[in-house]
């Protein structure tokens, strides 16, 4: 493995505009030090691109690779082609949230079901920034249920990230798809990152709401065969989930088996104060080359 860098992602660096549950801002340097420095790569897919701390380093860090992004989450696929293709309609909406912000605004915003692309990933983002703990969940029709959060003054409106990040995803591919489709037809050249909902350690910790669907075990069985497949087709795979006994059971068992590392992360998403901090997760890639 080569050396942790810091490759932490500050202004005018484009970075999430979202908070995520399981983001990776702080598993980026840990990432990458994992990354092959002998493979000149010709692409990067992120089919669970969530807040997309990665990709915005990969950007930043290789700007002329191709890159593919993708979620199973709609709106959350939304958001990024809107700030991509009509940027400042999105701001300009975000700019109303921020006047209009109050609980009772809050609450009719999220009634909505606005049907215009920028429209809809103002609302996305509007609350995300201003609910609960930051924390996207949404009910088996589909719909966002998160509470108000906390917040004196929160930051709805950040323009000088989301021009950043709107120059980021000039040429980028966005899909809203199955991680399975989003992989089809990747091998030698192509870099991979997964980010799946992560299998819990216990009963109690489960989340999985992101979208309508939920993400089990069969799901997480279903991952572990892409992966395998797209090591054996040659691809570079990396991927991060819990330090779970179905996880490594699952890895150990692939061939070619890949190497498993465990880090230590910090998690601040959490219902209970008391249960944030420091867990310890895997990070999962291809086989160790000469530069691991």
């Amino acid at each position: 493995m080569g050396p942790v860098l810091d490759v932490q992602l500050t202004a005018p660096d484009p970075h999430p505009f979202v908070k995520w549950a399981g983001g990776k801002g702080s598993l980026v340097s840990d990432i990458t030090a994992r990354i092959p420095r002998d493979i000149t790569f010709r692409r990067y897919v992120e089919p669970f691109v969530g807040a997309g701390a990665l990709f915005f380093w990969i950007r930043r860090s290789f700007p002329a690779l191709e890159c593919l992004i993708a979620d199973s989450n709609e709106e959350l696929i939304n958001a990024y082609r809107a700030i991509r293709d009509d940027t400042d309609r999105v701001l300009t909406k975000l700019e109303t949230h921020q006047v209009l912000h109050s609980r009772e605004h809050y609450y009719n915003v999220r009634r909505a079901a606005p049907r215009e692309p920028a429209e809809r990933a103002a609302r996305f983002i509007y609350l995300n920034h201003t609910c609960y703990n930051g924390l996207y969940r949404v009910n088996r029709r589909g719909a966002f249920n998160v509470p108000i959060g906390r917040y004196d003054r929160p930051r709805i409106v950040d323009r000088e990230n989301l021009l950043a990040v709107a120059t980021a995803l000039r040429g980028v591919a966005i899909e809203a798809a199955d991680f399975e489709v989003v992989a089809e037809g990747a091998g030698p050249g192509d870099l991979l990152y997964f980010d799946p909902p992560y299998h819990p350690r216990s009963e109690t910790s489960a989340f999985t709401s992101y979208t309508a669907g939920r993400f089990g075990v069969d799901e997480q069985r279903r991952l572990a065969r892409v992966f395998e497949n797209l090591s054996r087709r040659g691809a570079f795979v990396i991927l991060s989930n819990s330090s779970s006994d179905l996880v490594r059971e699952l890895y150990e068992a692939i061939d070619p088996r890949p190497r498993i590392d465990e880090v230590s992360v910090p998690r601040a998403i959490n219902s209970k104060a008391k249960s944030r901090g420091p867990v310890p997760e895997l990070l999962i890639h291809s086989a160790p080359s000469d530069s691991a």
